[in-house]
């Protein structure tokens, strides 16, 4: 991405959203706009005064409050002003400077964002299959939109990616619906079995269309002629060159760049890039795993809402069948049938056989212990309470381990030292951590204006030279790279 420098700057005609007046500035800029989408352009600060006092919040809103709010919206870019002196009758009229107010275009598209934003919730979302259909038959024209001129391929481009912007965001916004809080509360609900089957049907009509047109679509441009979708864009391009504008600069570059971006993400949605699924494979499997949790959550309510009746129409059903009964003792064969053990309850344990013959059955095997535990909320286990264990011996021996391991570690390094010098060009290839460690030293050195430090164990050294000229190899067992020839010069005593 190439960072341009109107990216830099900041976007002036935004800051009414976001400071300290904004519950002024921003009904004042609505009221701009209404009268815009009115074709009423131009309104003087009277007008604006008196259309803003009609409502309860600005009751003590006063006319040098109007002025001030206006003025500082022009400074942003958000009005346009132009001075009237038709009206001028007197030269204090004129010196007071009375003023005509437009909505600047960047106010306009960032009042019509702002409006977008605030209906997002009310607006909704849907699933539009007749847009892959669009799509598909857009997509089978493409070679014939070749040979057309500018402003016919042009229309058609434009219409193929408004379809597509549409199909995602459509799809994203519903999918995100589906998936929220509050969707998955409702389907929770009795409620919800009301329109369950339409919802269902309406997903599965997306599916469908899926099914028939992107399979078409995914071929059609695996199958695309190259050259012809470059001379495709370079049409696009040329034409959007051509449209005249005012007061902006038009990078031919950058408009291929955009041309040919929308042209790759419409492949990629469809047919895949570098092996990779296709969006529209993951659309048609997120889809699918919607509708299997939708009928899921309907099948539960179902399920909870039918038990009680179920059962209640079961309890009846006894009732009349005890009440036919002769005689007492059928009364209680009936009830031994009804309420007694015929189906025990087995419970699964995890038991350890004696014998794998096949021909030992269970009664021959140990006894298997469970521990039932009541399903109740207020029941917690009793925790098992355990003394303090003593563990001054392994403390002891991890001590011991350790002073051993660092001893071992001061002879090693002690033994690239001959003489109480330490020639980083006269080093052999050593380990990683032996080169950390040396490193570590220099540093600490480096870093000190006399070129002196002290090691782990108090022993002290210096740098002999610390502008060194010339450089050396430092070769280790898992590389080696290029530093300077320095030397450090070991003594005996305490630190200087």
């Amino acid at each position: 991405m190439k960072i341009q420098e109107k990216m830099k700057k900041p976007v002036m005609e935004a800051k009414y959203l976001n400071v300290e007046n904004t519950d002024r500035y921003r009904p004042i800029i609505r009221l701009f706009y209404l009268k815009y989408e009115k074709l009423k352009y131009w309104m003087y600060q009277e007008e604006v005064f008196e259309e803003l006092k009609e409502d309860l919040y600005f009751q003590e809103y006063t006319m040098e409050q109007c002025q001030q709010d206006l003025a500082a919206l022009a400074s942003w870019g958000n009005l346009i002003t132009i001075q009237d002196t038709r009206k001028a009758a007197t030269i204090e009229e004129f010196k007071n400077k009375k003023f005509r107010y437009q909505l600047s275009e960047t106010a306009v598209e960032i009042e019509r964002m702002v409006i977008r934003i605030e209906n997002l919730f009310i607006e909704g979302s849907s699933l539009e299959p007749t847009l892959l259909e669009r799509l598909r038959i857009n997509l089978e024209k493409l070679d014939e939109m070749v040979s057309k001129d500018g402003e016919k391929l042009y229309g058609w481009w434009n219409e193929l990616n408004n379809d597509f912007i549409r199909l995602n965001q459509n799809y994203q916004d519903y999918m995100r619906e589906l998936n929220s809080i509050r969707a998955e509360e409702m389907m929770k609900t009795k409620e919800f079995l009301v329109f369950k089957d339409r919802l269902i049907e309406y997903l599965r009509s997306f599916v469908k269309s899926l099914q028939i047109n992107v399979t078409t679509i995914e071929q059609k441009l695996r199958n695309v002629d190259l050259k012809s979708v470059k001379d495709i864009l370079e049409k696009v391009t040329a034409y959007e060159l051509s449209i005249p504008r005012m007061e902006v600069e038009i990078d031919e570059q950058m408009i291929y760049d955009k041309v040919k971006g929308r042209w790759g993400s419409i492949y990629e949605w469809f047919a895949g890039k570098d092996g990779m699924e296709s969006e529209a494979g993951k659309v048609f499997d997120t889809t699918n795993e919607i509708i299997r949790k939708i009928t899921r959550y309907a099948t539960r309510i179902s399920e909870m809402s039918n038990q009680g009746s179920n059962r209640r129409e079961e309890y009846k059903k006894l009732a009349e069948i005890f009440g036919k009964c002769r005689d007492i003792n059928e009364a209680h064969r009936l009830s031994a049938v009804v309420f007694g053990i015929e189906k025990p309850l087995h419970l699964k344990g995890n038991l350890k056989r004696n014998t794998d013959s096949i021909n030992s059955g269970v009664y021959e095997e140990d006894a298997h212990i469970v521990t039932v535990i009541p399903r109740v909320r207020n029941y917690r286990e009793k925790a098992k309470r355990s003394g303090i264990i003593d563990r001054s011996k392994e403390k002891e021996a991890m001590r011991i381990a350790m002073i051993q391991r660092l001893k071992e570690e001061q002879k090693l390094l002690k033994s690239y030292i001959h003489d109480g010098r330490l020639e980083f060009a006269k080093l052999p290839v050593i380990e990683p951590h032996v080169r950390d460690m040396f490193l570590l030293w220099l540093s600490k050195a480096l870093e000190r204006k006399d070129y002196c430090a002290k090691t782990e164990d108090g022993q002290i050294y210096y740098i002999e030279q610390g502008n060194v000229e010339e450089y050396c190899v430092l070769k280790c067992t898992d590389g080696e790279f290029q530093m300077p020839a320095y030397t450090m010069v070991f003594e005996e005593g305490e630190e200087r």
